[in-house]
């Protein structure tokens, strides 16, 4: 049986969905890029080592991952039944559900909620070849989840009222009174609170709490999202704002040339340049173990991480595929060198959260 621990720590982030907004992108699939395979490259017949039906609980949007699933049914003849949820609602779901959740895959949104179901057991060891596909550091230390698309956290500024040189190097200082009133961020976002998680493993409590509070007493404006803070920047209402790294590119690939908002990476690696991933993990339960390896291989071939890159501008994660030209190699952000699972403890951010007044 899972921890009370657990369970209670997801119960409360379950319950919590509408307080904290959903950390991916609201993307829509495109017309041109209704299938990840859109080149023709597809199988025509289906797959004759794979059958059956696989249940894949997804936490990423239906917008998003349908047409890869729906392009894995094709090229393979197995049948995938879906069900989309907040990735902590599903990780209470399974922690909750045990040995009886019919779940294959558990597809998530970050790392944390894979980190913490792997804790209680509930993933199996994932093939070394299909590990071998992403850098060490994008899956779980024992093999049990792997990641699929990365995230980064930045600066984004308005290029109207700062440079790129005027920006601190480090997310720390933004806690100089010279910042006051010009900071936006949204501490109920789910990345919001992820980086503050990987601010407490990188630094320690005590040092994200004197970030935090420096930050309050800077009097940022606070926003639902990171696209309410991107349309803030553009509005002049704010001059910086913490947010993942899509959400400016795909605002300025919608606006055009003239959109004044810019990403800054910080460095050295501070916590200000997380790097998180979305990933997947195969139940210990499940029925369909074959069709689950290969749907977590089908995620990181090359047609599949490719729809990542030009759909939202995230990091694909398999050895070779090339990012989108806008974003800068992942391997000259200087992220912090945590282990991606120990995001899960998301409960003790909340309560340092509260304790800071930033809740």
């Amino acid at each position: 049986m899972p921890s009370a621990r657990r369970l209670s720590r997801f119960s409360i982030l379950a319950l919590g969905v509408a307080m904290v907004a959903a950390c991916g992108p609201a993307a829509s699939a495109s017309p041109d890029a209704a299938s990840p395979a859109a080149s023709g490259s597809a199988s025509a017949e289906p797959s004759p080592s794979l059958s059956g039906t696989l249940t894949v609980y997804a936490g990423r949007s239906e917008e998003l991952v349908g047409p890869i699933i729906g392009q894995f049914e094709t090229e393979t003849g197995v049948g995938v039944e879906v069900k989309y949820a907040g990735t902590s609602e599903l990780a209470a779901t399974i922690l909750e559900e045990g040995d009886r959740s019919p779940a294959d895959i558990f597809f998530a949104q970050d790392a944390g909620a894979l980190g913490a179901v792997a804790a209680e057991g509930r993933l199996a060891p994932l093939a070394e070849a299909t590990l071998a596909k992403v850098d060490s550091r994008f899956a779980s230390d024992d093999g049990q989840w792997v990641g699929v698309s990365g995230r980064a956290r930045v600066i984004a500024y308005d290029s109207r009222a700062v440079t790129d040189d005027e920006l601190p190097g480090s997310i720390s200082g933004f806690t100089d009174p010279a910042w006051k009133g010009r900071i936006g961020w949204a501490p109920t976002n789910g990345s919001f609170q992820a980086f503050v998680t990987a601010f407490r493993v990188a630094a320690g409590d005590a040092d994200a709490r004197d970030w935090l509070e420096s930050i309050v007493a800077n009097e940022p404006r606070s926003y639902d999202g990171n696209d309410a803070i991107i349309a803030a920047l553009e509005a002049g209402e704010i001059e910086v704002g913490f947010v993942n790294h899509y959400y400016a590119l795909q605002a300025a690939a919608e606006a055009g040339p003239a959109f004044p908002v810019r990403n800054h990476f910080t460095e050295g690696g501070d916590p200000g340049a997380l790097v998180n991933v979305a990933g997947a993990g195969i139940l210990t339960t499940a029925a369909n173990a074959t069709a689950a390896a290969a749907f977590v291989d089908f995620l990181l071939a090359e047609e599949s991480q490719q729809y990542f890159a030009d759909e939202t501008f995230e990091y694909p994660l398999s050895a070779g595929v090339p990012v989108n030209p806008a974003l800068p190699p992942l391997a000259e952000i200087e992220s912090p060198a945590i282990d991606l699972s120990d995001l899960a403890d998301l409960e003790a951010t909340l309560d340092l959260l509260r304790d800071a007044g930033v809740l």
